[in-house]
């Protein structure tokens, strides 16, 4: 059996942690285990299955710039207690440099950096990510990325022309997501939206979420729909900014802020219509669920159109407006819906997760044994 070191944020609910997770359930763990550094403190909602799969969790000295030293160090004696790490694949988005070089310098010979977005966000760091995302490309020598657009923006044009470069498609375990008319009876009348029209959404309160052009377009929705009413899934720093305006605009009994819940899944089926105006994303999970669970799905065109897997996908440009994207909302919410079984289009886009799990697999073991070859 091998081991792969994923290098995260922390193991909590979230798109890079939920494809993580797919992936980890599904690989054939007598031949791969997955372990993880977490560069947060804050245990994740899935740390006890992970060490319940047999995992490892360890806790670094967080991505600061006064740590960077101290991080290295922690690399060092990581490795130096864990000789048996010679594949490292990191999540971090442009600070992985972080881990990249660390593992660089504690002879780990296979150094994967795994494109999950198309931007940056816009904190304090953005100099510091700026810089980290040029120094990539010198620590890392495997390249994994979940679309093209994701690809293009951390490894650059000439990469992805000269194919240098591995699709780990962000599968999911699709008999999760099916339609099912009984979930959606039961979760509808357990919260008392029985007859409600339910404009879904799925992601973390962050800028590039962007829910504060969703709760505007709610707001349109619920004008000319009475009976309309918007349930966000996930938690975040802008949580709190979102509640109170929503309570400005009039519309938070209308809103529920379910936080980071552990049946998606089921609320899928309850959902009428999903939205995800994102200002970019790399290849969005909770895309690829909202259409395994037979939804019309809204995407902004920021987002990469490889997301298109059905024919319920539309997309609609941010600078088209609120008015715009209420008007296309109504709709949808109106017309009569049927929500077919979309297993095999699903599958046949490459994002049914025991395949892909089992390429991943195949890949990993070809990475390990040819690592003593790689410099």
């Amino acid at each position: 059996m091998i081991r792969i070191l994923h290098s995260v944020s922390n193991m909590d609910r979230g798109g890079i942690e939920t494809m993580l997770m797919n992936y980890y359930r599904h690989i054939d763990r007598s031949k791969v285990q997955f372990d993880f550094v977490c560069n947060k403190q804050k245990p994740g909602a899935y740390d006890e299955e992970i060490q319940t799969l047999g995992g490892r969790l360890f806790h670094s000295p967080g991505l600061h710039p006064l740590r960077y030293f101290q991080y290295i160090n922690f690399f060092k004696k990581l490795v130096h207690q864990h000789p048996e790490y010679k594949v490292l694949e990191v999540h971090n988005g442009a600070l992985g440099v972080y881990a990249l070089n660390s593992g660089k310098r504690a002879g780990i010979p296979v150094r994967i950096y795994h494109a999950h977005g198309q931007g940056l966000n816009m904190d304090y760091k953005i100099v510091l990510k700026w810089m980290c995302k040029k120094l990539l490309r010198f620590n890392m020598n495997h390249h994994f990325t979940c679309g093209l657009k994701a690809g293009e923006y951390y490894f650059g044009k000439q990469v992805m022309n000269r194919g240098d470069y591995v699709f780990v498609h962000n599968a999911i375990d699709v008999d999760r997501f099916v339609y099912n008319e009984a979930l959606r009876n039961s979760l509808r009348k357990e919260y008392g939206l029985e007859n409600a029209h339910i404009v879904g959404h799925v992601g973390r309160f962050m800028h590039q979420k962007n829910h504060t052009f969703l709760i505007d377009v709610f707001a349109e929705i619920a004008m000319h729909d009475d009976k309309a009413v918007l349930v966000l899934l996930g938690d975040g720093e802008l949580q709190n900014k979102m509640k109170a305006k929503a309570e400005h605009l009039g519309i938070g009994d209308r809103i529920r802020m379910m936080g980071n819940v552990g049946n998606a899944n089921e609320w899928y089926q309850a959902f009428d219509l999903f939205i995800l105006p994102s200002h970019w994303e790399g290849l969005p999970v909770v895309g690829v669920e909202a259409q395994a669970a037979g939804l019309p799905c809204l995407f902004s065109s920021s987002i990469t159109s490889e997301i298109k897997m059905t024919g319920n996908a539309q997309f609609l440009d941010l600078k088209s407006g609120v008015k715009h994207w209420a008007e296309v909302s109504l709709t949808l919410l109106r017309q009569v819906q049927v929500r077919n079984n979309m297993r095999e289009a699903i599958a046949l886009k490459g994002y049914d997760i025991r395949v892909e799990a089992k390429k991943l697999e195949d890949l990993y073991l070809k990475m390990y044994n040819n690592a003593k070859s790689i410099r």
